[in-house]
């Protein structure tokens, strides 16, 4: 094989692992107050409808409970597996969002209507402050902020609002993640 190929040949191997990769980043993760259906292929009697709790967990019989926050489906379902195995041999099991009413961020202080937003995919600051009917006249635009909870720290992400507006600088239209909430003062 000729020198010009080899790398391309050495490019294509490693493609889909690259692309699983992208792929399992771009996987929904799941937050308290998201709807599930957990079947089990082959057990009529465990196919159940759950909430994940405020606590970040389910309960599925069997398995008792299973801690699913932050976790996309393949690992929630590989989890249940893992519980399962002593009761049942090879458990083949199914987890499908039936809704993802636990992925809002909340909008808080002098925007025309503050509340909870449902984040319908990737969602920056500006977007949200969009369906917030935009910032009021009395707004303090210099000192709008991302307050994100971080394990059991809260942690403050600054927002430059003038600097967005203008389009000087983008770096704080921040990505907002679900129970992010943003504060305009």
């Amino acid at each position: 094989m000729s020198r010009f190929w080899l790398p391309l040949v050495c490019a294509l191997a490693v493609m889909p692992s690259i692309s699983n990769a992208v792929a399992n980043d771009a996987a929904y993760r799941l937050s308290p107050g998201d709807k599930l259906a957990v079947s089990v292929w082959g057990e009529d009697k465990l196919k159940q409808d759950v909430i994940v709790l405020p606590n970040g967990s389910i309960t599925f019989p069997l398995a008792g409970q299973v801690d699913v926050a932050g976790l996309d489906t393949t690992a929630v379902e590989e989890k249940i597996a893992a519980k399962l195995v002593k009761y049942i041999p090879d458990p083949q099991v199914s987890v499908v969002v039936t809704s993802t009413d636990g992925n809002l961020v909340y909008v808080q202080g002098k925007v025309l209507k503050p509340g909870s937003v449902h984040l319908s995919g990737q969602t920056s600051v500006l977007q949200v402050l969009s369906v917030a009917g935009g910032l009021d006249k009395f707004a303090d635009k210099d000192e709008i902020k991302v307050v994100r909870l971080n394990g059991t720290k809260q942690q403050i992400l600054p927002v430059n609002y003038s600097d967005l507006m203008s389009g000087r600088d983008m770096s704080t239209n921040i990505l907002l993640q679900a129970g992010d909430t943003l504060v305009v003062p």
